[in-house]
């Protein structure tokens, strides 16, 4: 196909449907435009931005014909902050768009025919973060980082990131403000600010990022009685030059080092580098309904892969005979267990390791389980463990994903042993493209 679109030249345009990342799809003689922040429905005027043999991408100059579900947005730093891309569409909207990136995933990948379910939406989609990271720079800003850069975008107030923890953030810069770690250079200290929060127990964390463990010259009292209900501070030393916010030694300078938080009525124990999912009111409706859709019994062995914590397998702890949880994080281990003890779960067993090697070591000692909840990271399920799936033909499999596109690979490679019942999209990270699903296998 021959390409006549140019670089820098404007069309009119319909955008006929949404892409992978919320923005709008436009064809030019079969050639396709993504259109960055535009509705499907709309007629626009676009500038062209990008030209590749497959595919251009452009952005609106003229919205001529607006789509119903545009709205005005209510975040003075969107669209450059990277948090929200789709914060000029109405709420409901977002949640079709999810709920059709799942299905056109599955339309396009599998062999089954599988209707999408509607998106588990949230009531109030705002302030919903219990983890925020807070870059810093030299010029004294606090924000988050743009779109594919590490220029800081101040903010003034962010819609999905808790007020409390925004006002703690300012107020620790302005403290700090004499001590900004520099990229260039590689000197000064504070390099990031984390806040972590339990949303039922109203505790914080908060955890500075510094560049060096020298003596640090701070008066943290005065952040403490300021903000009475942080309960514990702590330095993350991180020297290297590297995208990865914290490193691995941390230093306790006020409270004990962690935060507890409530799901339903399990207490679970969060430390600076423990994973624990940043959408708390979501999470609790995401792991009820993969709990409820594993449809366990008291003589289920169930197997929980990639534990974290432990929230999932001590959610479904008081269905089953035994559970197994297994995990590569130490520190999440170590989490998992003391939360098993705060909780008194007795049935459950956490083991530190490599899902793709420790899961065949637990079978090959012939603990065999008939139920499997995977809730693996982005990269999704490795070869070894689907394989070890299809050959334990277990009852019922219950995936939890936070990346479509791989769990639409993975489940390709277990259909022919097992029928896909359900996929449910989650919408755990409202205003993003993002979108969590739990996807429900039965035997055969």
């Amino acid at each position: 196909m021959e390409i006549n679109i140019k670089k820098n030249e404007e069309y009119i345009v319909d955008i006929i449907d949404y892409g992978a990342n919320g923005e709008g799809i436009a064809k030019i003689n079969g050639y396709t435009i993504f259109v960055i922040g535009a509705l499907k429905g709309e007629k626009c005027k676009i500038h062209i931005l990008k030209v590749l043999s497959s595919h251009a991408f452009a952005k609106v100059i003229e919205i001529i014909e607006k789509s119903k579900y545009r709205v005005d947005t209510d975040c003075k730093t969107y669209p450059q902050c990277g948090g929200c891309d789709l914060r000029h569409i109405e709420y409901e909207e977002t949640l079709r768009i999810k709920k059709e990136k799942v299905q056109n995933l599955v339309n396009k990948m599998l062999k089954t025919k599988v209707t999408i379910e509607n998106t588990i939406g949230m009531e109030k989609p705002m302030f919903y973060r219990n983890k925020a990271i807070f870059p810093v720079n030299n010029k004294k800003e606090i924000g988050f980082f743009a779109k594919r850069s590490h220029n800081i975008v101040p903010i003034c107030e962010c819609k999905i990131q808790t007020k409390i923890s925004q006002e703690i953030a300012k107020f620790i810069l302005e403290k700090w403000k004499d001590s900004i770690y520099d990229e260039k250079t590689g000197k000064g200290l504070l390099r990031n600010i984390m806040i972590r929060e339990g949303f039922k127990t109203h505790e914080i964390m908060c955890v500075l990022v510094i560049n060096s463990d020298r003596k640090i010259n701070i008066d943290f009292e005065e952040i403490i009685q300021k903000f009475p209900m942080i309960k514990t501070i702590v330095l993350n030393l991180n020297n290297k030059n590297t995208n990865v916010v914290l490193g691995k030694e941390n230093i306790v300078v006020f409270g004990n080092g962690y935060i507890e938080d409530k799901l339903e009525e399990y207490t679970f124990k969060i430390s600076p580098n423990s994973f624990y999912q940043v959408n708390p009111i979501q999470t609790e409706k995401m792991y009820k309904e993969a709990v409820k859709e594993a449809k366990l019994k008291k003589t289920d062995i169930l197997c929980d892969l990639y534990c974290g914590i432990g929230t999932i397998g001590i959610f479904a702890s008081k269905y089953v005979k035994k559970v197994y949880g297994i995990e590569i994080i130490e520190d999440a281990i170590n989490d998992a267990k003391e939360n098993a003890r705060i909780n008194k779960i007795d049935n459950i067993e956490f083991i530190l390791g490599d899902v793709e090697y420790s899961f065949s070591k637990l079978i090959n000692s012939n603990i065999i389980p008939n139920v499997v909840i995977v809730d693996p990271p982005r990269k999704g399920l490795d070869n070894k463990t689907i394989d070890n799936i299809n050959k334990l033909k277990l009852e019922r499999i219950v995936y939890v994903s936070c990346n479509p596109s791989t769990l639409v690979r993975d489940l390709q490679m277990l259909e022919d042993t097992y029928k896909i019942e359900k996929i449910i999209p989650i919408d755990n990270f409202c205003y993003s493209t993002h979108v969590e699903s739990i996807a429900v296998l039965n035997i055969k």
